[in-house]
């Protein structure tokens, strides 16, 4: 046996990038590793059922997936993991049933990929589901849950500290695509409002026609944006280009006929504001469609 030391604790995801690192350098013929926790929460029959998945689905993240509907599972382990579930499901697109786990069978590509990963505690593994779900298909093996007392389930996970970066992980995406769509809005409404006014009383479809020219301005910047500062695209510009045309296209369209149709049945509101409330509808579809099929 083999065991790899820090002088002090530098964090689990450190430890896990030091096993990773070790690994990769001593045993080139490896077509990945299983990681399973140190809390006695894993047996040695689910470990194994994962590192057979992995054999057999060398190119996937395999996840050792445990039940949570137990009544013997503390309510606090059931609560976070269903809010998480439903969070990383938002942000990512893809649902996962564990997404707390720490037994997974990890395949050398993407053991590669985390090297370069700058989080170094629990927030670590998160950010593994995000890479998976962007470029890996993720198998999940159910496996026995084990739950004993506190006393026998020692771990240096702070609920508090830790839930917060973990979550600050899920978020971090969303952030940025919002920064970006606020921006994106500003300059979308500003262009509205302006060519609203230059067209107002010159042709009946001002309100179509500035919805339109609006969104082809602010299109072109939030494309630049997303591909390089949100979802950090590390493809080449030409098919993320056409999604997001095809995308954009079918918002603008969107965009401008409920406008249009807002104006009409609620003339007392200022069509600016009309149709910043039919883009936030539309910001949260654009949100989930961008991250699983553009970029």
């Amino acid at each position: 046996m083999i065991i790899l030391r820090h002088e002090v604790n530098k964090g689990k995801g450190h430890a896990l990038k030091t096993g990773f690192d070790y690994v990769l350098k001593e045993y080139p013929e490896a077509l990945g590793v299983v990681t399973a926790d140190s809390d006695g929460q894993h047996s040695a029959s689910s470990i194994l059922e994962v590192g057979v998945a992995l054999l057999d689905n060398c190119s996937s993240l395999v996840l050792g997936t445990r039940t949570f509907d137990s009544k013997d599972i503390p309510w606090k382990s059931r609560l976070g993991n269903k809010i998480t579930i439903q969070t990383f499901k938002f942000a990512s697109g893809v649902k996962i049933n564990d997404t707390q786990t720490g037994l997974r069978g990890i395949p050398r590509l993407l053991m590669v990929t985390m090297l370069e990963v700058k989080y170094d505690r629990f927030e670590f593994e998160m950010q593994m589901l995000f890479e998976a779900a962007k470029n890996y298909k993720i198998l999940e093996v159910p496996i026995e849950t084990i739950y004993d007392s506190a006393e026998a389930h020692k771990t240096h996970f702070n609920h508090f500290v830790d839930s917060i970066k973990i979550y600050n992980v899920i978020l971090k995406v969303f952030f940025k695509y919002f920064v970006s769509a606020v921006s994106s809005s500003v300059i979308d409404l500003l262009a509205f409002t302006l060519i609203c006014y230059l067209l107002k009383g010159k042709t009946e479809l001002y309100v179509l026609f500035s919805a339109i020219i609006a969104r082809l301005i602010s299109s072109t910047y939030n494309f630049l944006i997303n591909f390089k500062f949100v979802f950090e695209s590390q493809k080449a510009y030409k098919k993320p280009a056409i999604r997001y045309i095809i995308l954009a296209s079918v918002q603008m369209m969107l965009s401008a006929i409920l406008t249009s149709i807002g104006v009409y049945l609620f003339p007392f509101i200022v069509e600016p504001v009309t149709k910043a409330i039919v883009d936030v509808v539309l910001f949260f579809v654009s949100f989930r469609i961008q991250h699983k099929y553009v970029f």
